[in-house]
């Protein structure tokens, strides 16, 4: 710095601080420091030498004609925006499009989503039908747990299908807690659906009432005759073809009317020959007491042998109220499989004119039926047809529905279609 300058430059500082002083005495505005520095600055860079590198809170000095030294530091942008909620659909994990699926049957559907959004879905996130065939499946269905952005996820619904043959489809959503519904696709918009293909026809594959002493009839002790005599306190069969229900209506199906065994939890078992279960085959009838029969109280039960082994598909408790319970089983577990099917009627507890009746238990099957179907004839016992049954009044008192009455079924148990070990009756 040149020492003759040095006495211009020390004069101009004290005058820029004689000013502040007085502005700051004054009291009638607040200083600008950075323009005061600004000033500051300049002064200095006046004075600088040419060969000057650098000064305090300025870009390094450039030479003439040198461009300007790049530096690493990027450049701050603005980030990449996603959706809050947004879902990438991975695919079907159950029930893919046009899946065949027999009448008015039960299934799940499951599909797998990756959250793709900024947000956390939680269970308060529900997966909701927004459109189509619902398909009997409930309109909301809770998100099981949290699922971070990046994550995925399992979803499923229970569904039943349609009692009619067709294609039918139903749309689905997930929404968030506010109540904002997305799905997939640019816009986080776009459904993602079940596509299912139901019958459109079914025929009767197997008659159990037809071929009901072709089945081997049993007790807690032992065999027991088919048909069997409605006075044998050991247990009967014996086909009806125009039961009485509970309810005093009289049906035009015909149905097996059993008695258990008369000991504590006596039984009745009829188990038939073996037939080749076929996927969408189900298993329809009406359990109920008879008419009458005030203290009925017994267990109904489908059971099957495979391999030796003796397993439930599943049980219908009954009591005498008036009422019947319909039941339609789904056997499309034992798709392929060759087995023995047992229809079983117990005693819950003590015996008590538990008369029981399997209305028309039958399997129905999908499809067309064969063009010429192979029946198995109806075997008779000691050379007699079996006789039309009916039944004598069990109790004078006056029954609880009138034989006029139209009562609706109502289930008074719900089957457990689990497989269990049963022992061998």
């Amino acid at each position: 710095m040149s020492t003759k300058n040095f006495p211009v430059i020390l004069f101009a500082l004290l005058l820029i601080l004689t000013q502040l002083a007085c502005n700051l005495g004054a009291g009638t505005a607040t200083p600008d420091t950075f323009a005061t520095l600004n000033v500051l600055y300049t002064v200095s860079a006046q004075t600088m030498e040419a060969g000057s590198t650098s000064t305090p809170g300025l870009p390094p000095p450039t030479v003439s004609g040198t461009p300007a030294t790049p530096t690493n530091t990027p450049i701050p942008t603005a980030a990449v925006t996603s959706k809050c909620d947004a879902i990438q659909f991975l695919g079907d994990v159950t029930y893919p499009d046009g899946s065949l699926v027999s009448r008015n049957s039960g299934f799940v559907k499951t599909w797998r989503l990756q959250n793709i959004g900024t947000c956390s879905w939680t269970p308060s996130y529900a997966l909701v039908f927004v459109g189509g065939d619902s398909m009997g499946g409930a309109s909301a269905v809770a998100l099981p747990r949290n699922v971070n952005p990046g994550e995925t996820i399992e979803l499923s619904v229970t569904l039943t299908s349609p009692n009619k043959g067709g294609n039918y489809r139903g749309y689905w959503k997930l929404r968030n807690a506010a109540g904002a519904l997305f799905g997939f696709g640019s816009q986080a918009d776009t459904a993602f659906w079940v596509d299912i293909n139901v019958n459109k026809s079914e025929y009767v594959a197997y008659s159990f009432v037809d071929n009901y002493c072709n089945a081997n009839w049993e007790n807690n002790d032992g065999s027991l005759p088919c048909p069997g005599d409605d006075n044998d306190e050991t247990g009967f069969v014996i086909r009806v073809n125009a039961p009485d229900l509970e309810n005093g209506v009289t049906d035009d199906e015909p149905g097996l009317f059993t008695l258990p065994q008369g000991k504590n939890n006596g039984i009745i078992s009829g188990q038939y020959p073996s037939i080749t279960i076929q996927s969408g085959d189900r298993f329809r009838t009406i359990v109920g007491c008879e008419y009458k029969a005030k203290n009925c109280n017994v267990i109904f039960r489908l059971d099957y042998k495979n391999n030796g082994q003796i397993r439930t598909l599943g049980s219908w408790h009954e009591v005498y109220e008036g009422k019947y319970y319909p039941v339609d089983l789904d056997l499309s577990s034992l798709d392929g499989e060759t087995v023995k099917l047992i229809l079983v009627v117990s005693a819950n507890g003590s015996p008590n004119k538990d008369f029981a009746i399997w209305l028309n238990p039958h399997i129905v099957r999908q499809g067309t039926a064969p063009a010429t179907p192979t029946r198995t004839p109806t075997a008779t016992a000691t050379g007699t047809s079996a006789p039309t049954y009916t039944p004598t009044p069990t109790s004078t008192s006056t029954p609880t529905a009138s034989a006029t009455s139209t009562a609706t079924p109502t289930p008074t148990a719900s089957a457990t279609p689990t497989a269990t070990d049963t022992p061998t009756p």
